[in-house]
């Protein structure tokens, strides 16, 4: 494997406007693309929007999902990654032939779909269906995987993609800034982002506390370091449906590292250079070597009923 370049960008998308994210997608595409970088991953959902799902009727939503690859923005993608020489990872809702709706992330290249992810654990529609399987697929002779936000949250999955083989995780979120049971958590009042020139002050307090990149930083570091891989963490910045978010898209090698990340309330980009010594290197290389499955392979393989509760999505923002 050679060294290579890659961006993980933030943008405030528009809902349901495919045309207006795709021409910021090609915009941020072509700087990254022009300053050196091989890859630029968006977040989830970066071409339809994501909050604003909640409250779509299944028509509404078999009328924004696409069909994948056959669909009008995988065709955009191509175009894109042709023109400006790079590889895009990019968020969309997917439909199926028999009506089943999918939250998926793909990677594109010049020639097309490279992959396609669907979301192991979705939750903002209830007409989602759950992806079933993992994704681990090669750019540039990496070995990439993708796991899109809460799925993140579910250990089992970081650990089971890199076994699978995956160097490099794209994490697609849109998180941060909702309410939960942890101290500390809750909405930010879109007053300090429509006034986020006169007071960036107050905007990024809340953005860097328990609130958005505090509870953030207690958990994603761990999971490169944990599994001895490159973390592309992408994000929205500013208004998502009537949320705010605090973008933060950042790049984490396996040592737990960040080696860069997005701190501007900008439509914005940052690219870190991404070389394989630091996999072998990095101590979860060895822990990973050192693992016993006779001793849990039984435990973690239980049956179990799975539960997903999101507070947020009935949460009283007042």
């Amino acid at each position: 494997m050679d060294k290579i370049k890659i961006s993980t960008a933030q943008f405030e998308n528009r809902s349901g406007d495919k045309a207006y994210n795709l021409s910021v997608i090609e915009s941020l595409s072509q700087k990254a693309a022009s300053e050196g970088s091989d890859i630029i991953a968006f977040h989830e959902c970066s071409i339809t929007g994501y909050t604003f799902a909640r409250h779509l009727s299944k028509e509404q939503m078999l009328e924004l999902a696409e069909f994948i690859p056959g669909g009008e923005s995988i065709r955009e993608l191509t175009r894109i990654a042709g023109r400006h020489t790079i590889v895009i990872l990019a968020g969309l809702f997917e439909k199926d032939s028999n009506g089943n709706l999918f939250k998926a992330y793909v990677c594109v290249d010049k020639n097309g779909l490279v992959a396609k992810f669907r979301k192991l654990h979705p939750f903002i529609n209830p007409y989602l269906t759950p992806g079933d399987q993992y994704c681990v697929f090669e750019i540039y002779g990496w070995k990439c995987g993708i796991l899109i936000c809460y799925d993140n949250n579910i250990i089992e999955n970081v650990r089971a993609t890199a076994l699978l083989g995956a160097d490099i995780i794209f994490m697609p979120h849109v998180t941060m800034c909702t309410p939960s049971t942890r101290p500390g958590a809750g909405f930010v009042d879109p007053e300090l982002w429509k006034n986020r020139e006169n007071d960036p002050t107050s905007l990024r307090l809340e953005f860097d506390g328990m609130k958005g990149r505090e509870w953030l930083m207690k958990w994603l570091p761990a999971r490169a370091y944990d599994n001895a891989i490159y973390a592309i963490f992408s994000n929205p910045i500013g208004m998502d449906d009537d949320q705010v978010k605090n973008g933060c898209s950042m790049i984490i090698d396996p040592f737990g590292d960040v080696l860069a990340e997005c701190r501007s309330f900008d439509d914005s980009f940052v690219t870190a250079t991404i070389i394989p010594e630091k996999l072998f290197q990095a101590g979860g290389r060895r822990y990973i070597k050192a693992r016993r499955p006779e001793l849990y392979k039984d435990i973690i393989g239980q049956d179990h009923k799975s539960e997903q509760k999101v507070v947020w999505l009935n949460a009283d923002k007042k």
